[in-house]
């Protein structure tokens, strides 16, 4: 819980930084900025408690994972990465300039994105997840 806090934290400021300089004509530094947030909060802000839990808090003595309860998340990890490939795509196809057109097609990955994630997680597709509720 704390860790995600953190991540939010983190991630606030950064909006916020981005906004900035895009209003002041870079929005190039704006996305970069996004981007990196984005890959510091994965990398960083999960990989690090994972890495620790794993190393040093094993839950069966001699076996270095962490359990994670979602059997979706590899659909959610295709989603992303295809949404990353996506979003260089659409960079590649406005000659590395950013307009209102990219910023729209940008808001609606995202909103793709946050809908597929959502409807994986809630078993609407095919069982993911275990009823939390009789």
């Amino acid at each position: 819980m704390g860790i995600t806090f953190l991540a939010a934290g983190t991630s606030v400021p950064e909006a916020v930084s981005s906004v900035i300089v895009a209003k002041q004509g870079h929005g190039s530094m704006g996305i970069s900025n996004s981007i990196g947030s984005n890959t510091f909060d994965i990398l960083l802000c999960l990989g690090l408690p994972w890495f620790i839990k794993a190393t040093f808090m094993p839950i069966i003595p001699g076996k270095y994972w962490v359990g994670i309860n979602s059997a979706g998340i590899e659909y959610s990890a295709i989603s992303l990465l295809s949404s990353l490939l996506l979003l260089y795509i659409v960079f590649a196809v406005n000659k590395f300039k950013l307009d209102k057109r990219v910023g729209r097609i940008c808001l609606l990955m995202y909103a793709v994105f946050l809908i597929l994630a959502s409807l994986i997680e809630l078993n609407a597709f095919f069982r993911v997840n275990l009823p939390t509720c009789p």
